[in-house]
């Protein structure tokens, strides 16, 4: 082992001794955002993903080595996926951090790799972050919930990174993810997380975590069998759009060519080249729309309002057409 290895696992090791109070606290203060993905369903997502990582520089921006599983999966299978280099940035609120590198050697020993000091905290908008983050190939992690979709992802897409992260089924709604996903600038992954670690060892369960990416899959080229004939009685039109209610993906006819508005769950089958996404049917919801510009159907419907369907307000849909041909 090298004297660099050394002093870089001693500095380490300092590190964690004197963070671990603070990380605690801050765990504490942030406890939303404190949810530590399991290797287990990192290795479910990422085996659909193995063709995109040789020769790659992955980054896992919010990871801290020491305990990520995001670093634990790509050291471990670093030779079987082809990588060129690992690199990981530890964060902590108050004092500067490291980063952490691996190019090789005992794929098994996930402390091997050479840390270096960092002059900022290891947050992801820092211009040492920045920096690494334009290194990188693909960057994958679990970002933070509560400013994900507001600096996180918009900050991928300006980089012009690609990604595999968690996120949440909810983000599809908001105005800085929505046009993403219908522009065809990323998509849903493969499966869910349903259960994250939590700094005190404990396991949080959700009913909405999945993968959003921009690495193309399989999946998303795979074509919705439809087997339900329109008929007006099956389908009604909303209230208030000219559009065709269809509350399964499962049930969309496959001989109707107009609008239709279906779940949010849809995009989780979106197929491109079957459908086109139209516009997002919701409410204005406050504070998710920033400075009065809600997401809207078109140019034509610049404001944000739920589907009505007789007289009752539904849940969010998205506005989709099938493709002719």
């Amino acid at each position: 082992q090298s004297a660099v290895d050394i002093q870089g696992a001693a500095l380490m090791m300092r590190r964690i001794d004197m963070a671990g109070n603070v990380n605690l606290h801050n765990a504490k203060v942030t406890q939303n955002d404190e949810f530590y993905t399991q290797i287990a369903d990192i290795e479910r997502e990422l085996k659909y993903y193995r063709e995109h990582f040789k020769g790659a520089v992955v980054f896992c921006n919010c990871d801290d080595p020491e305990w990520s599983g995001f670093w634990r999966y790509f050291h471990l299978n670093f030779e079987f996926l082809g990588l060129k280099k690992l690199i990981s940035t530890h964060y902590d609120a108050n004092v500067p951090t490291y980063k952490m590198v691996y190019e090789g050697g005992n794929d098994a020993n996930t402390t091997e790799g050479v840390i270096t000091p960092l002059k900022q905290n290891g947050d992801f908008r820092s211009v040492e972050c920045v920096e690494l983050l334009d290194e990188a190939t693909i960057v994958c992690t679990n970002p933070p919930f509560s400013i994900a979709r507001e600096f996180y992802v918009p900050q991928l897409i300006e980089h012009q990174k690609k990604f595999i992260i968690v996120g949440d089924l909810n983000w599809a709604t908001y105005k800085t993810i929505f046009p993403l996903l219908k522009a065809n600038k990323m998509w849903f992954g493969n499966t869910s997380v349903k259960e994250f670690l939590q700094p005190d060892g404990t396991k949080k369960k959700f009913g909405n975590k999945l993968w959003y990416t921009n690495l193309d899959i399989v999946k998303r080229h795979e074509t919705i069998d439809l087997i339900e004939k329109y008929t007006p009685e099956k389908f009604p039109k909303y209230d208030n759009y000219d559009a065709i209610e269809v509350s399964r993906t499962l049930n969309i006819p496959y001989d109707y060519d107009g609008a239709m508005g279906v779940p949010i769950s849809f995009l989780n089958n979106y197929n491109p080249d079957q459908f086109e996404i139209l516009g997002l049917f919701t409410e204005n919801r406050g504070e998710d729309f920033i400075n009065g510009t809600p997401v809207y159907v078109d140019e034509k419907h610049k404001h944000s309002f739920c589907p009505v369907l007789n007289q009752k307000r539904l849940f969010p849909r998205v506005l989709i057409r099938r493709r002719k041909g």
